[in-house]
């Protein structure tokens, strides 16, 4: 959908723009003033002093309407805001947003009248805090395995809620928790109960409510983290959210609303993390030149900032997305959270290599910004499951497609044009030749090279994803070698796709940075459509199906003798 992906919407009015202003500076200021990560990293817990001025600016509430106590920021005012945590303190940055982006997202989501009244307005101001409860100790990736239970009382007033949850953000601190438990449904025809998940909001203050104590972590140590048990708790039954049964609806909709922030928080890392490594090539001298100078650093620099720039691009892609009110974003959500949970780690790890041994030093302050990070490739979904997810999504639809053109085919006589259409399409894409897909008067005039690009790697995508589906059928979900390839390349056409309508809208206003984004743009385009080729390429090409027959039967045998197979070369 070209107005979904290249329209870099401009949704922000002047007011709008105006106000979110005479935020950011005050916030920005807040960080560097007030703030210490290193405390906060060192003595594992936000200071005491930066949750109440963070109270003070009202940034616990900031997508809350007005009236219920909050700023009632759009989701691209949000997006711009939370980039300030990213560059500053990502600990600070968890604590906040699983506080608002996920866990009272339900309430502001599905919440009736009264639980918003009720809960928002302290939520909002900082006074209470909240949590998201949902992982399990035998449930991680898979939300519907869930073992914690709500059972209905005979009177029907209230459920009781007994399990435990796991890893819980805000777990220590919460004083609101959105919990996710399975409740019994019994079939009207058979007379059988089912389990289905609801959500429910439970307070702190409930009896029967305990937190664990916090987790040892590799990053992230000032937010708090625990598990949290329920015990028998009563929970009233006007306190389920968003309809009895519903909780996974609640659950996906809460983190695809989740995910452009994230995205964007990682966009003001990678923004600081580009600058610590561009001051220090600039200064540092190496063999008579500054290090800035030599190709192997350009090469990684002009990466760092190609990674950004695509980062950047999807949090404002989405958000604006959303703010136009757009259906349907849970792919784009997805193959954002994946792209920049990946591309900050590796423009971080680029930027220590750049400082070297310096880098390695807590100084520098890049290794804590390391540690902060590895977590994001796992929260609100691994990236592997979510790889998945994108692809078994784009091929879903692509057999609803194949389904119907099967059933218009079945009368060839009467469809022959649909037929000989087809055919051509088909032979045209697998010796790569153009279909006709143009993006000629959505991009610049001086991106049109670089469009025909994209253009080609979707007829690419287009041809791979057929082969799978004829090749498989429904077996194709237990194929994941070739779906992770599938989602590599679909991640990547996206990424294009986005970069694109930046440069576009740069060059159509004639902005100072107008031209560096061209580079940026035709550089990622380059890259990424090699990448797809190659991707897609190995979907399906025989010789690699052999490869990933071998790597199944070495995974086989690591796992069948707990380790690594082959003796040691001493013999010991």
């Amino acid at each position: 959908r070209p107005g979904q992906v290249l329209c870099s919407p401009l949704v922000l009015s002047e007011e709008q723009t105006s106000f979110l202003k005479t935020l950011y500076e005050p916030c920005n200021r807040f960080f560097e003033e007030v703030n210490d990560p290193n405390w906060n990293d060192k003595n594992e817990k936000v200071q005491a002093k930066t949750l109440q001025g963070l109270k003070e600016l009202k940034m616990f509430g900031l997508q809350v309407p007005e009236n219920l106590g909050g700023l009632g920021l759009t989701d691209t005012q949000y997006a711009r805001m939370v980039e300030i945590l990213g560059w500053h303190d990502l600990a600070v940055g968890v604590t906040l947003g699983a506080h608002q982006s996920s866990s009272f997202k339900g309430i502001l989501l599905f919440g009736d009248k009264h639980q918003k009244e009720k809960y928002l307005p302290d939520l909002a101001s900082g006074r209470s805090l909240a949590a998201f409860c949902l992982t399990e100790p035998t449930s991680g990736s898979d939300a519907a395995s869930i073992w914690t239970m709500a059972e209905v009382s005979q009177c029907g007033k209230f459920y009781t809620l007994n399990g435990s949850k796991m890893w819980i953000s805000n777990g220590g601190v919460a004083d609101v928790f959105t919990v996710f438990a399975k409740t019994k449904v019994k079939d009207v025809t058979t007379g059988e109960e089912h389990g289905k998940i609801s959500a429910f909001i439970v307070e702190k203050e409930f009896e029967g409510v305990t937190s664990g104590p916090p987790e040892e972590k590799m990053g992230i140590k000032a937010s708090s983290t625990t598990s949290v048990s329920f015990d028998n708790v009563n929970v009233p039954a006007e306190n389920v959210l968003g309809g009895f049964g519903n909780g996974f609806k609640v659950t996906m909709n809460v983190l695809n609303n989740s995910r452009f922030g994230t995205v964007s928080t990682l966009a003001g890392t990678m923004r600081r993390v580009i600058e610590k490594a561009a001051n220090h090539a600039a200064k540092q001298k190496q063999f008579g030149k500054e290090i800035r100078n030599y190709g192997i650093i350009q090469d990684k620099l002009a990466h760092m900032a190609m990674y950004h720039c695509v980062t950047e691009s999807m949090a404002y892609m989405i958000s604006g997305n959303m703010d136009m009110k757009v259906s349907d974003f849970h792919l784009e959500a997805a193959i954002s959270k994946i792209f920049a949970s990946e591309a900050s780690w590796e423009v971080t790890d680029e930027c220590i290599q750049i400082l070297g041994g310096a880098g390695y030093m807590k100084k520098a302050g890049v290794e804590c910004i390391m540690r902060d990070l590895r977590i994001f490739r796992i929260l609100e979904g691994t990236n592997d499951i979510l790889q998945i997810f994108v692809a078994l999504a784009g091929l879903q639809h692509a057999g609803a497609q194949l389904q119907e053109l099967q059933h218009t085919l079945e009368d060839p006589l009467n469809n022959s044009s649909v037929l000989f259409t087809e055919l051509g399409l088909r032979a045209k894409r697998i010796i790569w030749i153009p279909t006709g897909i143009s993006l000629d008067g959505v991009v610049s005039g001086h991106l049109l090279d670089t469009a025909g690009l994209v253009t080609k790697c979707v007829d690419l995508l287009s041809e791979a994803v057929e082969h799978l589906l004829l090749k498989f059928g429904t077996q194709v979900t237990h194929h994941q070698f070739h779906l992770k390839r599938i989602a590599d390349a679909a991640i990547d056409i996206y990424a294009m796709g986005v970069v694109l309508s930046r440069a576009t809208q740069s060059l159509n206003h004639n902005l100072p940075s107008a031209l560096h984004e061209k580079l940026l743009c035709e550089s990622w385009c380059y890259k990424a459509s090699e990448r797809v080729r190659w991707n897609l390429k190995a979907v399906k090409a025989s010789s690699w199906n052999c490869y990933y027959q071998n790597m199944k039967s070495i995974t086989d045998e690591v796992v069948r003798t707990g380790g690594v197979l082959y003796p040691r070369p001493m013999g010991f």
